[in-house]
């Protein structure tokens, strides 16, 4: 009496387990979207690069929407505290290297990852509703950090537009890096966005 018994021993164990193999998941379909686009990214092939069975695969995300409308968010909520993690004080100093950062957001496999779903929404009445909300709250979440990094003031006539505009642009760079990766236009781009920030905003520090 008064012994732990030793499903109480393996439950924090299993439970551990049981979230790195939802990870790894995840992670797998981020890649396989990457790479393959949604026609080529079947729970199978996802499971098999996440190395586990497809039943287990099937006990965390019953269907293949389940499945990848949960990697984007995973991948949403990865970009958000990559990008905090960049300006932990909150607004920054900077406002070019904060452009830079936004627009890292939008380049690389993260984003092609997340437009292949987007495209994918378009065609499956099942998938699209899902990915439409979960888009809206990534993009809410998106322009509230612009915000507090560039130390914009909403307020003043024409800021929030100025915000948005931003982060469509940054949105239009990551879609033209699906075709050419042109790092020094890119670059060029970037720049000429802080300049044009400095002049709506006010000048930082």
């Amino acid at each position: 009496m008064g012994g732990v018994s030793t499903a109480e021993r393996d439950r924090v164990p299993k439970q551990d387990r049981s979230r790195a193999t939802r990870q790894r998941l995840l992670e797998a379909a981020v890649a396989c979207l990457a790479e393959h686009g949604w026609a080529g990214s079947t729970v199978s092939v996802v499971a098999e690069r996440a190395g586990v069975s497809r039943g287990a695969a099937q006990h965390h995300f019953p269907t293949r929407e389940d499945l990848f409308t949960a990697a984007v968010e995973y991948v949403a909520e990865e970009r958000s505290t990559a990008l905090r993690a960049l300006f932990p004080e909150g607004a920054a100093q900077d406002r070019r290297a904060v452009v830079t950062a936004l627009v890292d957001l939008y380049t690389g496999p993260l984003f092609r990852a997340a437009l292949h779903l987007w495209v994918a929404a378009s065609n499956e009445e099942q998938l699209r509703p899902r990915v439409t909300e979960l888009e809206a709250r990534v993009g809410r979440e998106s322009h509230r950090i612009a915000v507090e990094l560039l130390g914009a003031d909403e307020s003043e006539p024409g800021v929030r537009e100025t915000v948005q505009g931003l982060l469509d642009m940054a949105r239009g760079l990551g879609l033209a890096t699906l075709l050419t990766d042109d790092k020094a236009r890119r670059e060029r781009v970037v720049a000429q966005w802080a300049s044009l920030l400095d002049d709506a905003l006010g000048v930082t520090g």
